[in-house]
């Protein structure tokens, strides 16, 4: 896949966000700051990148965030059902303090070791890194070349970018980006792997305290 580019997107902000909820495939969408958010950060994809094509998560949060590209574009938006949040199981809609309250040693082993939570029905760390680098593989594979702009989730994102770079599916040394921030990832001269450009890249507004509060756009 010669002159190929990866932009792995997040999306915009939600409610669950600013809650500190469990999102997971639970479907919320953005907020009236996860839509400006949204609307930014895809005018200023649409000036860095020459976008081929565009591929969503199938939940709103994210579908709502590629439409603000697809807008600027004019390319339609393709969803898969592979490039969906982590699911959390019996954490999803519970805060953090919820969590730590009724399950106190797997949110710690969690929290600060990155161990599974077992027994709450959720998805490992490889698992979700692994559908969804095939579902990007493949998205990939079909453009061939240019620049395919990924719009997905923090967790799946993370997960997902480190085993497209060769990383253990279960490593968690990437963080989760911030809200409506993108890594950008490229085939080497040889089209033999990927290589990282950037990562939380954002747009200019973006280094600005006003990105994550919650005032009136």
């Amino acid at each position: 896949m010669p002159g190929l580019n990866l932009v792995l997107w997040r999306h915009g902000l939600t409610s669950y966000n600013v809650e500190g909820r469990m999102q997971g495939s639970v479907d919320v969408g953005l907020n009236d700051l996860g839509h400006w958010q949204a609307r930014t950060a895809a005018a200023a994809l649409t000036a860095r990148y020459e976008v081929s094509a565009i591929v969503s998560s199938d939940l709103s949060r994210a579908r709502q965030t590629a439409e603000y590209l697809a807008r600027t574009t004019g390319l339609p938006v393709t969803t898969d059902e592979r490039l969906r949040e982590r699911d959390f199981g019996d954490w999803e809609g519970l805060t953090r303090t919820e969590i730590a309250q009724r399950w106190p040693g797997e949110f710690q082993r969690w929290w600060e070791q990155g161990e599974h939570p077992d027994g709450i029905g959720g998805e490992t760390r490889d698992t979700v890194a692994r559908r969804y680098a095939a579902a990007v593989t493949d998205h990939a594979a079909a453009l061939g070349r240019g620049t395919l702009v990924v719009v997905s989730h923090g967790t799946a994102t993370g997960a997902g970018a480190g085993l497209l770079l060769g990383a253990a599916p279960d490593w968690p040394a990437l963080i989760s980006m911030r809200n409506a921030h993108w890594a950008h990832l490229f085939r080497d001269r040889a089209d033999t792997r990927w290589l990282m450009h950037g990562y939380n890249l954002g747009p200019t507004e973006a280094a600005t305290g006003a990105w994550d509060a919650p005032v009136d756009r």
